[in-house]
């Protein structure tokens, strides 16, 4: 559980993410990459500002492999190492809907933060 984090509302990211024609979701990338990060408890191997730069550099490409590892590392921290949040978030990526997989991760980085074990 983290102490020092709020929880972050998904729907008034999803708001601002539509209000800003996307412009958020690249903030909300960066949060997200930064909160699994700490929710992991170890360092990854790319900072959430180098995830930004490869997804623009890429036009986008490299979110399907992030996504996946997102998956990864939320099953591994939720203590699922087999878990299917990896394809989840892939076949979400690969369909356009990165605002419903940004949404999904966030709710499970709100109950790492909230305690509650509904995932």
């Amino acid at each position: 559980m983290l102490a020092m984090k709020q929880p972050r509302s998904v729907g008034l990211c999803i708001v601002l993410f539509l209000v800003t024609c996307g412009l958020y979701g690249l903030y909300w990338l960066y949060c997200i990459h930064q909160d699994v990060q700490e929710v992991c408890g170890r360092p990854m191997s790319v900072s959430g500002g180098m995830v930004l730069l490869l997804s623009l550099v890429t036009c986008g490409i490299y979110l399907y492999y992030w996504s996946y590892k997102m998956g990864q590392f939320l099953d591994t921290a939720k203590g699922v190492p087999n878990g299917n949040s990896k394809i989840l978030y892939l076949l979400l990526s690969l369909l356009g809907l990165d605002v419903v997989a940004f949404a999904l991760m966030q709710n499970e980085l709100n109950c790492f933060v909230t305690g509650v074990d509904d995932l």
